[in-house]
């Protein structure tokens, strides 16, 4: 019996330490530089803005990383006029 209840304490342990790292998700945690104000926003926060400047500016939606420089300076400038 006090096998078993170490092996259910251990499971209990893991599952207390994984969960939260299995339910949160990468994206809340990605930071991204703007080298044109020398800061870092948070992607998670950034998003919403970022489809905003799209629609706003009538661009079609693409990955962020996969713009151009231009795309990315224009949309810092966008950014940081707005906030």
């Amino acid at each position: 019996m006090g096998s078993m209840l170490r092996k259910l304490t251990l499971v209990l342990v893991a599952a207390t330490f994984t969960v939260p790292l299995l339910t949160t998700g990468c994206a809340a945690r990605v930071r991204v530089y703007d080298p044109y104000y020398h800061d870092y926003h948070v992607w998670a926060t950034e998003e919403p803005y970022y489809h905003q400047w799209e629609h706003d500016t009538h661009r079609e939606h693409m990955d962020f990383d996969k713009r151009s420089d231009a795309d990315k300076k224009a949309y810092w400038d966008y950014r940081h006029k707005q906030h």
